[in-house]
């Protein structure tokens, strides 16, 4: 059975739609690519792809030691190259409780760095995860 299904909206935009559950998701081509930038562009999801997917690991590892990781943001910086246009880097900063110690600290890291995103992307896209503590 398919991951999933994609039709094209036309005007540089796809709707792709998640089967097991029926989820969507909009993309549209980026302004400086031809597009209205209404929407995810297609690289825009690689990157928040990236970031989800680190989360979810530690989540999992997060579970396992009875840590709460609810509330947790991130931000994902995509650096674009010109020629051939392509993903150059992606930058992923990671904001988690300061009352975590340098052992969960650790663990988390080290998970979040074997996500399968992360381990499938061209190792030519430099990928810069940080790692910020606070209240």
């Amino acid at each position: 059975m398919s991951t999933a299904t994609a039709r094209y909206a036309g005007h540089l935009r796809t709707e792709a739609t998640h089967v097991a559950s029926g989820t969507t998701i909009l993309t549209d081509a980026p302004v400086d690519n031809h597009g209205r930038g209404e929407a995810f562009s297609p690289t825009d999801l690689v990157g928040a792809a990236l970031g989800a997917c680190m989360m979810t690991i530690m989540g999992i590892v997060a579970e396992r030691h009875d840590l709460d990781l609810t509330g947790v943001r991130w931000d994902v910086t995509k650096h674009m190259l010109a020629d051939p246009r392509r993903i150059g880097q992606l930058d992923v900063v990671f904001r988690l409780p300061a009352t975590l110690t340098e052992k969960e600290r650790n663990l988390l890291e080290k998970a979040a760095r074997t996500c399968p995103v992360a381990l499938s992307l061209n190792p030519e896209i430099r990928q810069q995860v940080q790692f910020e503590y606070s209240a």
